[in-house]
């Protein structure tokens, strides 16, 4: 039989054990999180089966809560985000039904071995206490999703914020006053080394770390991310991370898989209600199991424990319990302006000549968004007073350079100069990078702030990108770059480059360039 014959009889097979219907199924979209991109193949599995066009849209946790605050259409039939805090706290019209648990996800810290070997933990068992006492004595750094804007942070916020209250059953909103708690919980966050949006892109950062000689020691991760990331690391011969399971408490995401009533009637209710059932039953459940997730016991056998990387799916642990919405939300306010790490951010922003018109009101209004603090708190991107906010914008020169920190008055001051600018002359942000690089260099010489340079553009740059890259090779430090591209003309390919050499990103901003400084924010 042919290969082609073989497929058609093995969709035959599946089509009739899925029970197919004769008539085409319907055009079906799902909010998910990054973290199950590794299960889209069964559910285009059952699409397929069903005739049905199913589209899976990944995006950070926060995004997919606040498409479903009262007001905003998600334009999705269902959201699969990594945790139901998510949908607890910002699906207040409660338009979600039908919510189910597909799989358990715990977030653990992924050592590197030889890390973990030096530091006494092969085979160990491993308390919050001694995770921070490895940061303080500067023995540990780790890489860790935005709390606010990543679940797998949230995850390794509260389960800090449990060690340091000592309880994982119940954090209440009186817990968040104690200096002692956040005292702790500051500690631990100043261990990170870089953060970002999303854990999937974190774990490629890791990865990418090991092949270009930046090696990062360690990362907070769900448990089956930090399994895919070893795959990978082993297959490019490269040395895995050691599981560590905090004694005193993780935090476990529920990948609740739940139906968006759009009011497009049964049958697309009915196709979200067999996708489930189809998620959740046995044969699926031992797919998903094999993946590393954890499923609810008796659906499926577990994937064997590692002994060489310490990963164990069966093992028992001491699970956090989720606080209320209300605790949730303060909790994360705490992080976002008094606990993380401070930010030092220079943005490059391209007042050229092509921007006149749309592009510069586009522009304006992102900066109003940035530096309005009413604004930023509604989306959790607030920034700090310890942070430091350079801004350069540059045309074919820098035209000015401020610098302010992040209380209200500073922002006020900043937007009131920028709001000035007007678009005019050549483009060139390879010496806008450059001289960021110079400007950021007394606080990178402390050591207290997490750097990065934003580079907006439109246009494609004129220079060489040597003049950027010799100022960073030079100076040693890891500071990332973030591309925002806008408009017809950006050459992203410049931008690429620079995200490429310095472990950044780049965002289209392309739809809003205000949702992409946004995005930019929870990489910072």
């Amino acid at each position: 039989m042919s290969i082609t014959a073989l497929r058609l009889a093995a969709g035959l097979v599946l089509a009739l054990a899925l029970g197919a219907c004769s008539g085409p199924g319907p055009q079906f979209t799902i909010l998910s999180g990054s973290e199950n991109d590794i299960l889209e193949p069964m559910v285009q599995e059952f699409c397929q089966s069903r005739r049905a066009t199913c589209t899976v849209k990944y995006q950070g946790s926060l995004d997919i809560a606040l498409a479903l605050k009262a007001g905003n259409d998600p334009q999705a039939d269902a959201v699969w985000p990594a945790a139901s805090i998510w949908i607890d706290m910002f699906d207040t019209a409660r338009r979600v039904k039908s919510v189910k648990s597909i799989a358990q996800m715990p977030v653990i810290l992924g050592v590197k071995r030889s890390k973990a070997q030096a530091l006494g933990w092969i085979g160990a068992k491993v308390t919050t206490k001694e995770i921070l006492a490895a940061v303080e004595g500067g023995r540990l750094k780790f890489l860790m999703t935005s709390a606010t804007q990543s679940n797998s942070g949230a995850s390794a916020y509260l389960a800090m914020l449990a060690a340091g209250i000592g309880k994982p059953d119940l954090i209440e909103a009186g817990d968040l006053d104690k200096s002692e708690v956040l005292a702790t919980v500051r500690g631990l966050l100043r261990g990170v080394e870089r953060s970002s949006g999303s854990s999937g892109w974190l774990a490629d950062l890791y990865r990418e770390g090991e092949r270009t000689g930046a090696r990062y020691e360690a990362m907070w991760n769900y448990e089956t991310v930090v399994k895919e990331a070893n795959d990978k690391l082993i297959a490019d011969k490269k040395e895995p991370l050691y599981a560590i399971y905090p004694e005193d408490g993780v935090s476990m995401g529920d990948s609740p898989l739940g139906f968006v009533d759009r009011g497009r009637g049964k049958e697309v209710e009915g196709f979200f209600t067999d996708l489930q059932a189809f998620l959740l039953k046995g044969e699926t459940q031992a797919r998903i199991a094999a993946t590393a997730r954890r499923v609810e016991l008796g659906r499926a056998a577990p994937l064997k424990a590692d002994a060489t990387t310490n990963l164990d799916p069966s093992r028992a642990l001491t699970v956090v319990r989720p606080p209320e919405p209300a605790v949730i939300q303060k909790a994360l306010s705490l992080y976002q302006e008094a606990l993380r790490r401070p930010s030092l951010t220079a943005l490059c922003i391209d007042v050229s000549g092509s921007m006149k018109g749309h592009g510069e009101a586009q522009l304006l209004e992102a900066m109003r968004f940035l530096l309005t603090p009413a604004r930023t708190r509604e989306v959790l991107v607030q920034w700090s007073k310890e942070d430091r906010i350079i801004v350069l914008p540059f045309s074919d020169r820098v035209l000015w350079m401020e610098t302010a920190g992040g209380d209200e008055s500073a922002q006020a001051d900043l937007l009131g100069k920028t709001l000035q600018l007007r678009a005019e002359g050549g483009t060139d942000f390879y010496t806008c990078g450059a001289r960021a690089l110079t400007a950021m260099k007394p606080l990178l010489d402390a050591g207290q702030h997490l750097p990065a340079i934003v580079i907006m553009t439109d246009g494609k740059s004129q220079g060489a990108m040597t003049t950027f890259e010799a100022a960073w090779r030079a100076d040693g430090r890891r500071v990332p770059v973030f591309g925002v591209t806008f408009g017809d003309d950006a050459d992203r390919s410049q931008v690429d480059n620079l995200a490429k050499l310095t472990g950044g990103r780049v965002f289209d901003g392309t739809k809003s360039l205000t949702q992409a400084f946004r995005a930019v924010r929870g990489y910072n």
